[in-house]
């Protein structure tokens, strides 16, 4: 059974920093791409970051620069470092990983504000 708990989010003030992390259990994690997503009040959810088993990278024009996505394999975890964080950042961020179906984790709330 595959499971992704994530954790690591909160209350921020603009131009702060915030570390998510995500450990899955049920998988062979260092053979899959992991990916973070995020959804903010009433728009759709959308691609934050994704980083594969080779390590490569991408992220949204929105976050570039801004956020980094790493993983420890010998900890099952992806983590996302966000630094200089802005309100429109303000989101659910989900730890995602697709194994022939789309697996999500529970989200956790991420607020920016001053």
């Amino acid at each position: 059974q595959v499971q992704l708990v994530e954790s690591g989010g909160g209350l921020v003030q603009p131009g702060g920093s915030l570390r998510l992390s995500c450990t899955a259990s049920g998988i062979i994690f260092s053979a899959y791409s992991m990916k973070w997503y995020r959804q903010a009040p009433g728009k759709q959810r959308e691609l934050v970051a994704v980083i594969r088993s080779s390590g490569s990278t991408n992220y949204a024009d929105s976050v570039l620069g801004r956020f980094t996505i790493s993983r420890d394999n010998a900890k099952n975890t992806v983590y996302l470092q966000m630094n200089h964080l802005k309100p429109e950042d303000t989101a659910v961020y989900y730890c995602n990983c697709y194994i022939t179906y789309d697996y999500w984790g529970q989200g956790t709330q991420v607020t920016v504000s001053a």
